[in-house]
């Protein structure tokens, strides 16, 4: 849509504004205007349903997501549109599903409560633990393996760092593994952060530094396409990727996006001490053939760490810029210099 002409951004703006507003709750059976419905219909009828149907989704009744996180905001922009999609957690270990949200309990940042018959606590570590009927009994021909992850009492490890709400919803907050602490001891959950800076459409990947650090950063790469439509929009010239990723206007443009997310986290008591309080652009794209990204674009946080440890550790110092250069892996094979200036900068906003 951003790409579309001017009457038809304005028209879809329009009617997915009013989506936002009372979509969901006409979507849970919530007290809704009666003015708010006729709202809704109209929009329906003029981009509502055009756009489900351009998505092959104008059918579709319920729907889950599982896997990844979705983000909040996609979350709600399906429902707002009439979708009773909600979250599913669960493992093949699990028989299916641990978690799982119902009608009129469906909340945007968590997995739902335990599933009826499914029991789960935390490890001291903040592991989710659960057990039920349904969970494995062995690997085949792997008794060891088994017994590493399932206990005598049938308590399975999930592999996933998770917390509690108040009302006994689950929020998945990252793997095990990959979870950290700040200096001072509490939760720093690098690819909780990572996912919620790629649901900006302007970032195409993002790296989160923050373990046994005072305060959480981030390396962001640009989505070239995205930016590059809204820079010719505006009118921005650029030359190619490095350059675009240097503009004064798209440090701006990133720098509203990880203040928008770290409003969000201020938000949260569980979460609040992980905003991003410094980032930089960098200037290529983290690739696979160069050894950052594995085939499936996850983040190889052991090779970034030694490619781009002077820049880590330039935003612990002070904000400005540092000369930078590195090489990089092109399509056909070629491997280039690539030298550039990168700016450290601060999110722009009070929580910044």
């Amino acid at each position: 849509m951003q790409n579309s002409a001017w009457l038809k951004r304005r028209l879809y703006e329009a009617c997915m504004n009013v989506a936002r507003r009372c979509g969901t709750s006409i979507l849970e059976g919530r007290k809704v205007s009666a003015s708010d419905r006729a709202m809704y219909a109209l929009a329906r009828a003029v981009v509502l349903e055009p756009l489900l149907n351009t998505l092959g989704l104008n059918r579709l009744r319920v729907a889950y997501t599982a896997g990844e996180a979705l983000g909040p905001e996609i979350f709600d922009f399906f429902r707002s549109l009439g979708i009773n999609l909600k979250q599913l957690y669960g493992q093949t270990e699990s028989s299916v599903y641990v978690c799982v949200h119902a009608n009129g309990d469906v909340r945007s940042d968590t997995v739902g409560p335990p599933a009826p018959g499914v029991e789960v606590r935390l490890s001291e570590t903040g592991e989710l633990l659960y057990r039920s009927p349904g969970v494995f009994a062995t690997y085949l021909k792997a008794q060891a393996e088994a017994d590493a992850i399932k206990d005598s009492e049938g308590w399975v490890r999930s592999g996933d760092a998770a917390v509690f709400t108040d009302d006994g919803h689950v929020r998945i907050i990252d793997r095990v593994k990959d979870v950290g602490s700040l200096s001072g001891g509490k939760l720093f959950p690098p690819k909780y952060l990572e996912n919620k800076l790629k649901f900006f459409f302007s970032i195409k990947e993002a790296v989160a530094f923050g373990d046994q650090r005072p305060f959480a950063t981030g390396f962001i790469n640009i989505d070239l396409e995205a930016v590059g439509n809204w820079a010719e929009r505006r009118r921005i010239p650029f030359s190619g990727y490095a350059d675009l990723a240097a503009r004064p206007e798209v440090y701006a443009l990133i720098a509203e996006h990880i203040a928008e997310m770290n409003e969000g986290l201020a938000r949260d008591p569980q979460l609040s001490h992980c905003q991003i309080k410094r980032f930089l652009i960098l200037p290529k794209e983290l690739d696979a053939d160069d050894g950052e990204l594995t085939r499936t674009r996850k983040v190889r946080r052991k090779v970034i760490g030694e490619r781009y440890g002077a820049l880590i550790e330039a935003l612990y110092g002070d904000p400005g810029t540092m000369a930078f250069e590195t090489r990089a892996t092109l399509e056909d094979g070629r491997s280039i210099e690539v030298r550039a200036d990168v700016r450290i900068a601060v999110p722009a906003g009070k929580n910044g």
